[in-house]
């Protein structure tokens, strides 16, 4: 299968929301059911997008928490620069559902993924296509597989420790902007810093000082850019982790945040700037599950396991249910471990689950099923972007 026809292929994924026939309540789901609170998300987002003015600073939230070209609409709607996408396919997604400007967070080095992103611009040339480069590589297979008439935004990707993207050395992202002087195919917009290392640790004021200490090693980066005289249109990076650390930052220009939207049980585990639990956004994104057997009496299972949850760290949790343990039982299953006197979990029960991360959780999902104020879900979202990863 060609780059090209998967991309055809990923374009043509349902994108637009369905309205159920009758709205339903969540005793009706087919469990496990992604479940999203409309109002929580909506209300998340303009927390964000409230705080990120105030501080002056823009933001490109990253699509690949959601996957869906709805959810990254709104967002769009609520003043955001332009949506972030981890890889090409995801952002075939956003470009054919409209969105105007995207930037792919991932570099690439391969002749074919560089043809696939000439056929992006081919079909899109209206939009704004923004690309990271971090090699030589990255930055000759582009010259290699681009028309002479097409046109990309690149920026660099800098690295200082996290060590999965990016260049650590000066030189080379000295070079890279030289090679795209000569080229009128590229046009050098910025820098892309991300410490994602950084973005769960639990005590705020360690959280706070190793950003903004990360922020300042790229300081020789920008003296390097300054002496030149080249211009450095977007400083990009940072992450809901840091949203109210990074604005700080005088270079920064726009935030890539992305779990705010849904929050997860690893978010909600930090210390905000309170020295209290995350409580900054809501808890809009959950996984309804039926128990379905009670094999013993201190335990009752749910179908609902790897397969409905992608945990890095932390198991599910049910807010209804304090001092009930949630543990995996399979891809099919999980096990809720009853506490002592616990009574009112019974079969045939509709619970729902915080995600222990979201975005890996939101890709083993087809649709969001879209809970209004009055309790129903009138409608599904398609989760277009789902296993979008090349």
């Amino acid at each position: 299968m060609s780059m090209e026809f998967a991309l055809g292929q990923a374009a043509a994924r349902p994108n637009a929301p369905m309205s159920l026939a009758q709205p339903i309540g969540l005793e009706a789901l087919p469990t496990p059911a992604l479940v999203l609170e409309r109002g929580a998300m909506e209300r998340n987002m303009r927390k964000m997008a409230d705080h990120l003015q105030r501080s002056d600073k823009g933001f490109r939230p990253h699509s690949k928490t959601h996957k869906c070209p709805t959810i990254a609409a709104l967002q769009m709607d609520m003043g955001a620069a332009g949506v972030c996408a981890a890889k090409i396919s995801e952002a075939a997604i956003m470009l054919a559902a409209g969105i105007p400007s995207v930037l792919i967070t991932s570099p690439i080095a391969t002749f074919a993924k560089a043809r696939a992103l000439n056929a992006l611009l081919a079909q899109y040339p209206e939009h704004q296509l923004l690309m990271v480069i971090d090699s030589d590589q990255g930055l000759a297979a582009l010259q290699n597989a681009l028309d002479a008439e097409s046109r990309l935004g690149l920026l660099v990707d800098i690295d200082l420790k996290m060590g999965r993207t990016g260049t650590r050395e000066v030189e080379t992202m000295l070079r890279l902007i030289d090679a795209i002087a000569t080229d009128d195919r590229f046009d050098f917009r910025g820098i892309q810093h991300y410490a994602g290392h950084l973005m769960h640790i639990e005590d705020y004021a360690k959280r706070r000082d190793k950003s903004l200490a990360s922020w300042a090693r790229l300081d020789e980066f920008f003296a390097a850019l300054e002496e030149r005289g080249i211009p450095c249109d977007i400083v990009t990076g940072g992450g809901t982790g840091t949203y109210d650390v990074d604005v700080a930052v005088e270079r920064l220009t726009d935030v890539q945040v992305g779990s705010y939207i849904f929050m997860d049980e690893e978010y909600r585990a930090l210390a905000s700037a309170r020295d209290s639990r995350f409580e900054d956004f809501e808890l809009a994104l959950t996984v309804a599950c039926s128990t379905i057997s009670q094999p013993q009496s201190k335990t009752i299972t749910v179908d609902g396991g790897y397969k409905a949850f992608a945990s890095d760290s932390v198991n599910p949790v049910c807010d209804d249910l304090p001092g009930v343990e949630y543990r995996f039982a399979g891809d099919e299953h999980g096990v809720l471990l009853l506490a002592d006197g616990q009574q009112e979990v019974q079969l045939g029960q509709v619970l729902r689950f915080a995600a222990p991360h979201c975005d890996p959780t939101v890709n083993l999902h087809d649709y969001y099923w879209v809970l209004e104020e009055d309790g129903l879900v009138h409608s599904v979202w398609p989760i277009s972007a789902r296993g979008c990863s090349w």
